[in-house]
């Protein structure tokens, strides 16, 4: 998704810090409904992904499982790990090492209906 006029300016990364992009127009749509919902939380998941994007894993932060936990992205196999930022609010995005970016797949408020 390209950027518009009046649209926020994401921070470069720098010093080992992973570019953070949407892979999915919906979740740029998400995301900013996280922002305005819970912005604090929405940061903080932001920073989570910029380094190290495969943290240890626990109740907040995983990896995703079964045939959820890899997605493809112009025709890559990446992993896909999971945010909770608050209540049912996930952020979904993958690890490409290649491009040491995080592709964001999925925000928003409500829990994600692929995993009920």
């Amino acid at each position: 998704m390209s950027p518009k006029r009046k649209e926020r300016v994401a921070p470069p990364a720098v010093a080992g810090e992973w570019d953070v992009r949407f892979g999915e127009t919906a979740a740029a749509k998400g995301w900013d409904e996280l922002c305005q919902r819970a912005a604090g939380n929405t940061r903080a998941a932001y920073e989570q992904m910029r380094f190290p994007p495969r943290p240890p894993e626990d109740s907040r932060h995983k990896r995703l499982r079964g045939s959820l936990g890899t997605r493809k992205l112009d025709s890559r196999e990446l992993e896909q790990w999971q945010i909770e930022v608050m209540g049912g609010a996930r952020i979904w995005y993958l690890v490409d090492d290649d491009k040491h970016t995080v592709w964001v797949v999925h925000a928003a408020p409500g829990h994600p209906k692929a995993t009920e």
